[in-house]
């Protein structure tokens, strides 16, 4: 959600009462962001992830540690039945090897039939025109939300990565669109909201962008709206690197205690710092 810049014009009380009406709006965001942690933990979703060999271990050691509970094959002969008894579905595509490119349709299937939702991590579509033929094509298979950064929002919107663009892009593809970067930005077709949490090691570590969208998961589990589901994980997240970093010397040590604070997290730690505008 955008603010009222320092230097816009002032209208009298309109203005007023709209700047009031966001920071409520905010606020409300947090707590039900809080919520929705809460939830998590007393729940324990199941995310089945189809994810690249590179981020298996830290995915699901994040997930554990945030409440959930992983699940990882990807053998075709019975994804289909992991998938139907899984609370929510991750397809990343950053290893895609045959094996995978199999699974994921029957999982996206499987997911779709139980009526769970799922997320799509478009990884490096915009590294090879193979990639992003079979991004575009998950794509319209209707995911719940679209995690994925700039150069990838460039290659399957055909469009910037500029914060007007995301509703549209939501809208067409009836996903929320969650643009992660130095400022996180969520979008659907109605709301926008930017996430100022985290920290710059976070980039230099791998699989954390690829666990994130787990999380992201997790979250739409337990929060019917994949809007605010998207954010509470984005701010989760975000809130326990801030966190581990001031214990930590350099990504080495973020890594693991990261894990560690998102496990300790709780939602007075959300209330008091989470950064939603």
């Amino acid at each position: 959600m955008t603010r009222v810049g320092d230097d816009a014009p002032i209208h009298g009380r309109a203005d007023a009462g709209e700047a009031i009406s966001r920071e409520t709006i905010s606020r409300e965001t947090v707590a039900r962001a809080a919520d929705a942690l809460d939830a998590l933990r007393a729940k324990r979703p199941r995310v089945h992830c189809i994810t690249n060999t590179v981020a298996q271990t830290y995915t699901a050691n994040l997930l554990l540690a945030a409440g959930a509970v992983p699940s990882m094959t990807i053998a075709p002969d019975e994804i289909a039945a992991f998938v139907a008894g899984a609370d929510a579905l991750v397809v990343n595509i950053g290893t895609l090897d045959e094996t995978r490119r199999t699974a994921i349709g029957i999982a996206i299937d499987a997911a779709t039939e139980a009526g769970i939702p799922w997320v799509l991590d478009p990884v490096f579509v915009d590294r090879s025109p193979g990639r992003a033929t079979f991004g575009k094509a998950l794509l319209a298979m209707r995911p719940t939300v679209l995690r994925l950064n700039p150069a990838e929002f460039a290659v399957l919107s055909g469009l910037p990565a500029e914060a007007d663009h995301l509703p549209g892009f939501a809208r067409e593809n009836q996903a929320v669109v969650a643009l992660t970067g130095e400022t996180d930005l969520v979008a659907d077709a109605a709301r926008r909201a930017a996430i100022g949490n985290g920290h710059r090691w976070m980039a230099r570590i791998t699989a954390m962008g690829c666990a994130g969208a787990a999380l992201v998961a997790a979250f739409a589990a337990v929060d019917d709206d994949p809007w605010h589901a998207t954010i509470a994980a984005l701010v989760a997240l975000g809130v326990a690197a801030e966190r581990a970093a001031v214990v930590s010397s350099g990504p080495g040590t973020l890594a693991v205690r990261l894990l560690d604070t998102l496990f300790d997290l709780d939602r007075k730690d959300l209330l008091e710092q989470a950064k939603v505008s």
